[in-house]
């Protein structure tokens, strides 16, 4: 995971991370990575339009966006 966030940190290339929040529950977001820490991250959420920190604990999957989606 440190790769690849570090990778996207240095192209500006947005990911799309599965998470646990504080609160409970499971949300999705794409993101640009702002930091990395050992053990958080800091990113642009483009949901929330701001600045955000991701404990990496709680950080269920990360990937590069799938824009080419496949079916009908």
């Amino acid at each position: 995971m440190k790769g690849l966030l570090l990778r996207a940190h240095e192209s500006g290339e947005q990911l799309e991370i599965i998470y646990h929040s504080g609160s409970g529950e499971i949300s999705q977001r794409v993101v640009k990575i702002l930091e990395v820490q050992s053990d958080s991250i800091k990113a642009f959420c483009l949901l929330r339009k701001m600045p955000r920190v991701f404990r990496r604990e709680n950080i269920l999957s990360i990937g590069p966006i799938n824009r080419h989606r496949r079916g009908a």
